[in-house]
């Protein structure tokens, strides 16, 4: 399926802040959008670039600890080496993961969602949430220009 859009959000809902990725793709699957699937996890694995590899587009959604805005979206590339630990991958190694093991290519994007609190608690704090309010706004716009672009190409 190469216009479809995989939206991967990542983190730990125990954690506050941290879940801001599980929590914007628990949102989106309320919307069913065609042509977009959804998964998310505690932290990206090795296995995950099977779900990548079949997807035209890839949309990691994370928590970040800085920024000036509620949100950054940043194109990504695989990274130079794959790395892992057992307790993290990169997005970027997983998109080598998708080269190397598959030979597919995929477009990726990295929604970093500006976080405050970090505590063990099972609730995102007001500030998070107003972030998660305007990156998922943009989102969902964006999935629709990535759709409307892949259209284009599609229809050339």
């Amino acid at each position: 399926m190469q216009n479809r859009i995989l939206v991967y959000g990542y983190g730990n809902p125990g954690r506050q802040d941290d879940g801001l990725g599980p929590a914007l793709v628990e949102r989106l699957e309320g919307e069913r959008l065609p042509g977009v699937a959804t998964d998310s996890n505690y932290q990206l694995q090795i296995e995950d670039a099977v779900a990548v590899a079949e997807s035209g587009t890839v949309i990691f959604v994370d928590a970040t600890v800085s920024g000036d805005g509620p949100f950054t979206f940043t194109e990504i590339e695989p990274s130079g080496e794959i790395t892992f630990t057992t307790h993290t991958i990169s997005p970027g190694s997983i998109l080598a993961l998708c080269h190397e093991l598959y030979s597919k290519e995929v477009r990726a994007y990295v929604l970093a969602i500006r976080g405050y609190g970090w505590e063990f608690v099972e609730k995102l704090t007001p500030e998070a949430e107003k972030n998660l309010e305007e990156a998922y706004r943009f989102l969902v716009e964006k999935i629709s220009d990535i759709m409307n672009m892949s259209e284009t190409v599609t229809l050339n």
